[in-house]
């Protein structure tokens, strides 16, 4: 078992790591906005951003109240 100061090291580590790989993802769905390399309709738009703002409040839920859900995939 670990002791409290390695389960503190060990979150902060992977929090650092997996919030750099989540905004660094987000940077890539960003540069998909250049309409002269890519086509896009608002509802499209529209969808990407729901998910990930629901994401994102189910990440502010679990932190208030921890319990288990898998992430369903995201589709167009």
């Amino acid at each position: 078992m670990l002791d409290p100061k390695a389960k503190r090291e060990k979150f902060k580590s992977l929090a650092e790591s997996r919030t750099n790989k989540a905004l660094e993802a987000i940077g890539r769905l960003a540069n998909l906005s250049n309409r002269s390399l890519y086509e896009w309709e608002e509802e499209d738009v529209r969808r990407i951003l729901r998910v990930l703002r629901s994401e994102v409040a189910e990440v502010e839920s679990r932190f208030s109240s921890p319990r288990s859900k898998a992430s369903p995939k995201f589709k167009l």
